[in-house]
């Protein structure tokens, strides 16, 4: 896991290294410093001339200004590296996910994600940061630091052998009692920004039912959930700093009034070796302090460590073959006793035992009941998942032949759940190709019903289209993902549903575009509504993820009990009015 993170590092390792150079000169210098003003006390004391004062605080100078250049560089240099890190983390996650199966995001939800790839990567910078400029800093400064303190200070020195083994017993306490509160924390985070994500999509839902008031409690509990377990974490964290002060405080005292009778009675040590000690006391328990700091910081990463790691580990399900074949010869799709679950641990197939051969060119209808699988059938015919059973052909090969890229341009799908981004009406349309010309997007909006009211518009096609496509209605939305579809020119169309809030006569509209234009691509339409497919040149029934039947209208009104009730309930059961 630490191998695959660093290796995040990529170019920036060349600002590690400086960080890490620089931050072993400043602690070089700053161990210096001390002894060098311990002579200039020294020649002061004696009543040396001014000159040799002089040199001597231009040898202070000297030291003060290079251990601030070396500071200065350093911390230019991790900035760089730390957020240059992150930001490669972040591409090598978010290309990740790019590559995932559908079955792969079903083992993380959007919330984990956004959490991961923000608040996560966050904390790992932050420790990263800590690492290469303190991480090397604390432990060189105390080693330097209690090295130079034994060898001017002999007896002196003794007050680190009894404060620092105090002062590491209390920090690892307080790691240890901080760190389950900051674990939790991040389990929270998802679960409040999961809470933020549903309420900003479904706000209309929200306001119509006036249910402000519960969202507001429960992003309130939420975050009152990550506030109670910071602030708990937090407070034995502050403990850090009375712990420090009773031991510097105690370091001072005891040299102060050991080091003074030493220095007044006995004549052992001088003046400049007690201002020396002190400073090296403070230089080590702050040395001590920022290891702790590293030690909460690093041990509170770890969570989004592993986290992260889970997100760059999970290996996509669907790969390319070895020779993947890039050419789609045809429409024609083949299911050949296929089943299928989504997980291998599943009790139950979402279909079972499916055989169906649909020509090129074909207009197929799909009907059954809710949670009769229509979705799932094809959804594997662009392989967004593998079958578990059988064979799924499309253009007279196996789907698992072809290269993902291939199959997928050449199978295009408008799912139930319409989705536009931000950004122009063009803009949106053309993902179903970048190169489309201003013709080939107004024919294939006329071809779905959305060039008349998109002209109807002021600003035409260069109309903005809000985040997730709020300014535009639900029918409008799905004339638009149709007409974005038809800009691939893909040799099989998918229709999930996807004219559900268009009347029948826009919807009887679009399916005679479909014949009259692109004959040649095959055309599944997955519907509700008998109107929608009552003129497809075959019908698929399924039930309970089998195929019931499969024939025309008339021949499945006079053999399938399913069709004929769906029929009857739409046609009779609201007084003849099949869209009631």
């Amino acid at each position: 896991m630490l191998k695959r993170l660093l290796g995040c590092i990529r170019e920036y390792k060349r600002a590690t290294i400086l960080t890490l150079l620089f931050i072993l000169g400043e602690a070089i210098i700053e161990t210096i410093i001390p002894f060098t003003t311990s002579d200039l006390v020294n020649e002061i004391d004696k009543g040396a001339e001014m000159s040799a004062v002089l040199r001597q605080g231009l040898i202070l100078v000297v030291l003060a200004v290079s251990s601030l250049a070396c500071g200065a560089i350093a911390g230019t240099t991790c900035a760089r590296a730390a957020t240059g890190f992150s930001k490669n983390i972040r591409h090598d996650m978010f290309e990740r996910v790019q590559r995932y199966s559908f079955q792969n995001i079903d083992h993380f939800s959007s919330s984990s994600l956004v959490t991961r790839m923000t608040t996560d990567v966050n904390n790992l910078q932050m420790a990263f940061m800590m690492l290469i400029r303190m991480g090397l800093r604390a432990p060189l400064m105390f080693l330097f630091s209690t090295i130079m303190a034994f060898y001017m200070g002999g007896f002196l020195a003794m007050a680190f052998v009894v404060v620092i083994p105090i002062l590491l017993f209390g920090l690892l306490l307080i790691g240890k009692f901080a760190m389950p509160a900051f674990r939790s924390v991040f389990k929270k985070y998802d679960r409040l920004n999961e809470s933020i994500e549903e309420n900003v999509r479904a706000m209309r839902v929200v306001k119509g039912f006036s249910r402000e008031e519960y969202e507001k409690k429960k992003f309130g509990d939420a975050a009152e959930g990550i506030c109670r377990d910071f602030t708990k974490a937090e407070r034995i964290v502050a403990l850090n700093q009375p712990l420090m002060s009773l031991c510097m405080y105690f370091d001072m005292v005891f040299i102060l009034t050991i080091g003074s009778r030493m220095a007044i009675v006995d004549h052992t040590v001088n003046i400049g070796q007690i201002s020396a000690m002190i400073t090296y006391g403070v230089q080590i328990l702050m040395s001590l302090m920022f290891l702790s700091m590293i030690y909460v910081m690093v041990t509170m990463s770890a969570e989004s460590m592993k986290r992260i790691d889970e997100v760059l580990c999970e290996e996509p399900t669907l790969h390319d073959p070895a020779s993947p074949v890039t050419q789609i010869p045809d429409g024609s799709v083949d299911f050949e006793n296929v089943s299928f679950k989504y997980s291998e641990n599943a009790a139950k197939y979402a279909l079972s035992d499916v055989t169906l051969h649909i020509p090129s060119g074909a207009t197929v209808g799909i009907i059954g009941g809710t949670g009769s699988s229509k979705s799932t059938l094809v959804q594997l015919i662009p392989r967004l998942y593998d079958v578990s059973a059988g064979s799924l052909k499309v253009g007279g090969r196996d789907v698992r032949e072809y290269s993902l890229e291939a199959l997928r341009d050449s199978v295009a799908m408008v799912l139930q759940k319409n989705v536009l981004f931000s950004g122009t009406i063009r803009e949106n349309l053309q993902w179903g190709n970048a190169n489309a010309t201003d013709e080939e997007i107004a024919e294939a909006a006329r071809l779905a019903q959305a060039d008349e009211f998109v002209r109807s518009f002021p600003d035409g096609y260069d109309t903005y289209i809000e985040q997730g496509g709020t300014n535009v209605s639900g029918g409008q939305k799905q004339r638009l993902c149709i007409a974005r579809a038809l800009l691939k020119k893909p040799r099989v169309l998918i229709l999930d549903d996807s004219t559900s809030a268009v009347d029948t006569r826009t919807d009887a509209l679009i399916r005679q575009g479909f014949r009259e234009f692109i004959p040649e691509t095959t055309k599944i339409i997955i519907a509700q509504r008998i109107a929608s497919v009552q003129e497809a040149d075959m019908i698929v029934v399924l039930d309970g993820g089998a195929v019931s039947a499969v024939g025309t209208h008339e021949t499945l009104l006079a053999s399938n009990e399913i069709y004929r009730e769906v029929y009857e309930q739409q046609t009779n059961g609201n007084g003849g009015d099949e869209n009631a």
